[in-house]
């Protein structure tokens, strides 16, 4: 009986290094006098950079540095910033040096190398770079990571007016600034309209293009017009997460939301109005909601970063009792709090709150948080026309990461459909036998989910769920822990 396609998958993947191009560059350069070297390297260079460094194949990224340095390293969403464990190999006789490591093939990753264990540089040899809260960075884009199209300024499009201001508070007896969205043709219209409060504000228009992503996501009719509310704390760390987190909220609920209540046109209801933050200013987010429901309904929160005052927050929200807050979470795989999140997605779940979140193998980082502000948005202000996410029709074809994973004993499993046709989706264990068929049948367009649920006749260990059409086939990798 021949093997099924997904354990010729995992044996390819498992041998990629002995069978790849990279890999048999290396053992020609070994095998030359070194005469010859450096014409080799320089000719594999050539071909490196048009196809692109670093230099990847299937789900293996090589990284390459060529200069006169003794000890060359990587630091940054993959290592949390601390530098490999494992240092570039250094090809003999040249001034190649090369670091190779598996990522998953939809991984989107900072980085910086460091040269002689002092030096900190943007990758020479790579021209993509994000901009970070701590100033650029390289950036490792895996084949399958789709580039954020809505975070780009388009001038064929209708844009918002951006005003700024400064706010006293005497609650907190400092100034803030406080800079406001108001949506195309608000000036020549009566209408009121949802509001988005965001901390951070100045950061989440500079470096997460904010006001670029409400403009594209008006113009394409995937949010209702709102007004975006940006703040910019005086003191992050005391502000949001701590000896003056209780008074900024009460700050922010008792004085900022009637102000912009009293000088532009918000619908008022809790449910109008959405409250998102990033890393720490997602625990603030949180708290502010939690204590205020009557003001924020809705809380969206990129890589809520919950550990201060012992996950004070994260166990108000967690062990109290249920509140009508919906919530919409994103993190990465590469942050140090993905199980947090995870824990917080399941246990909300199970009190029946409204909540949706999505894993991504990225890291703490803008690049992430700017790519999902859409996401958010969408989920809390779809256009009137568009009520959910899921009636709108998709542009291809795709298969999601399951979450949670690992997980036990349940999970959800999603994916799109461009066009009808017979689809189907089954589950294998590593030997490539199939488990169980999720479903095998007729689909229409549109965005699906299905849950799978394992007895525990069912090992800890890794599977793997196959879509198939005529049009797509796709294979993933997923987790039980018992």
């Amino acid at each position: 009986m021949k093997k099924q396609l997904i354990v010729l998958l995992m044996i390819s993947s498992l041998q990629i290094l002995a069978q790849s191009e990279f890999h048999s560059f290396i053992n020609h350069v070994n095998s030359l006098s070194s005469s010859n070297k450096g014409k080799a390297v320089d000719s594999f260079m050539v071909y490196a950079r048009a196809k692109g460094i670093p230099f990847i194949e299937n789900n293996y990224a090589c990284f390459i540095y060529r200069g006169n340095a003794t000890r060359v390293q990587i630091a940054g969403d993959m290592t949390g910033w601390s530098p490999h464990p494992r240092d570039f190999l250094k090809l003999s006789g040249t001034d190649f040096f090369y670091f190779t490591n598996e990522y998953e093939l939809n991984a989107r990753l900072d980085y910086k190398l460091i040269i002689n264990s002092s030096q900190w540089i943007l990758d020479p040899e790579n021209p993509h770079r994000v901009s970070g809260g701590f100033g650029p960075n390289s950036e490792l884009a895996m084949p399958e990571y789709i580039q954020p199209w809505e975070i780009n300024y388009k001038s064929n499009i209708k844009h918002g007016n951006i005003s700024f201001c400064t706010y006293t508070s005497k609650i907190m007896n400092r100034n803030y600034l406080v800079k406001i969205y108001l949506p195309p043709e608000y000036e020549t219209s009566t209408n009121s309209y949802p509001a988005a409060y965001f901390q951070d504000g100045s950061e989440y228009i500079s470096l997460g293009s904010a006001a670029n992503v409400i403009d594209n996501l008006i113009d394409s009719n995937k949010i209702e017009k709102v007004i975006g509310v940006f703040v910019t704390p005086t003191n992050r760390q005391d502000e949001y997460a701590e000896n003056n987190r209780n008074n900024y909220s009460k700050f922010f609920a008792e004085e900022l939301v009637p102000h912009i209540d009293s000088l532009y046109r918000t619908e008022k209801s809790p449910n109008r109005r959405i409250i998102i933050g990033d890393s720490w200013g997602g625990n603030i987010s949180a708290l502010i909601s939690w204590l205020y429901p009557e003001l924020f309904a809705k809380c969206g929160l990129h890589s809520a970063a919950f550990w201060p005052n012992n996950n004070e927050v994260y166990n108000l929200i967690i062990n109290g009792d249920k509140k009508n807050i919906r919530y919409f979470s994103v993190y990465g795989s590469y942050e140090s709090l993905y199980e947090n999140m995870r824990n917080f997605y399941s246990v909300l779940k199970n009190k029946n709150y409204d909540i949706q979140s999505y894993e991504f193998p990225e890291g703490h980082s803008w690049g992430l948080w700017r790519a999902n502000i859409d996401r958010i948005l969408e989920y809390f202000i779809p256009s009137k026309s568009t009520s959910t996410k899921e009636e709108s029709i998709p542009t291809g074809f795709n298969l999601y990461q399951n979450f949670p994973n690992p997980f036990n004993p349940s999970t959800e499993i999603s994916y799109s459909v461009s066009k009808p046709c017979q689809l189907e989706l089954k589950i294998f264990n590593l030997l490539g036998e199939e488990i169980v068929t999720l479903t095998n049948g007729f689909h229409d367009s549109g965005y699906y989910k299905k849950i799978l649920s394992f007895d525990s006749s069912i090992a800890s260990g890794i599977y793997f769920y196959r879509l198939t059409s005529p049009y797509f086939s796709a294979t993933k990798k997923m987790v039980v822990l018992r």
